[in-house]
């Protein structure tokens, strides 16, 4: 646990986190703009390093994004960005926000959603989102293995699988179950995409939680100890590979 009673498990792999996870697709970020005004202000939530910031700065007028991991914010993009800038950062919990009510058009959660106290995050929500705002929580699974590596790959997760938090088993079910405080908009998923060399694969590795908890319980790391069987079934650790994670989307509208 972190500062603040946050359940803390990116502070210590920061580094990898921002320089290792995969980019959302255009697409996501079209289907927030269909539904919501450019002109609107958005709160990212559990913005961690910046990986939606981005998107979401293109589209909307303002984003105040935050995370109770100064860590994380202090490696976000928007860091170095000169003041006046679209973008405000916050060292701030998920569960609670400086923004005044009824603020913004938008509030935006990526890969977070199932670290936060739900009940009082969408309290929260209710509080910020104007009238007919909308509520945007979206995730990734686990990626499908490059060709010719399912075999190493297994091995790498049957190591680091017995490490992932429980709240783990919720994003595999593309919070499936969650109590939505709004009525829900159509809404569609993907899939993340990206064409990596190795050594940007094995980065990605070692920014889980799974793996820096085994590294840290046992003392072996999980990326070192199978790198070799990895880099095999690679090929020239040069070429870049495409790697593909299933991407769910969830759209909800404050009433009017």
């Amino acid at each position: 646990m972190g500062s603040g009673g946050f359940k803390d498990h990116f502070s210590g792999v920061a580094g990898h986190y921002a320089a290792a996870r995969p980019d959302y697709p255009d697409s996501l970020f079209d289907a927030l703009a269909a539904v919501v005004p450019a002109t609107a202000h958005v709160w990212e939530a559990g913005c961690g390093s910046g990986q939606a910031t981005r998107g979401l700065a293109a589209r909307f007028a303002q984003v105040h994004a935050t995370d109770p991991s100064a860590e994380q914010l202090a490696r976000h993009w928007a860091a170095a960005v000169p003041a006046g800038g679209r973008v405000t950062l916050a060292v701030e919990p998920g569960e609670s926000t400086a923004l005044a009510d009824g603020s913004v058009g938008l509030v935006a959660v990526a890969q977070a959603l199932h670290w936060f106290d739900r009940p009082r995050f969408f309290a929260e929500c209710r509080r910020v989102l104007v009238p007919g705002g909308v509520l945007a929580a979206w995730g990734y699974g686990d990626f499908l293995p490059p060709e010719g590596m399912v075999d190493a790959v297994a091995d790498y997760r049957r190591q680091i699988a017995p490490y992932w938090p429980p709240e783990r088993v919720e994003v595999d079910a593309g919070y499936s179950d969650y109590d939505w405080p709004f009525p829900a908009l159509p809404a569609e998923g993907g899939w993340l995409e990206a064409e990596w060399s190795l050594q940007r694969f094995l980065r990605y590795l070692g920014s889980s939680s799974a793996s820096a908890r085994c590294l840290q319980a046992t003392g072996d790391d999980p990326v070192a100890r199978h790198a070799p069987a990895l880099a095999a079934a690679w090929g020239d650790p040069s070429d870049l590979r495409q790697v593909q994670w299933p991407l769910f989307l969830h759209l909800r509208r404050k009433p009017a």
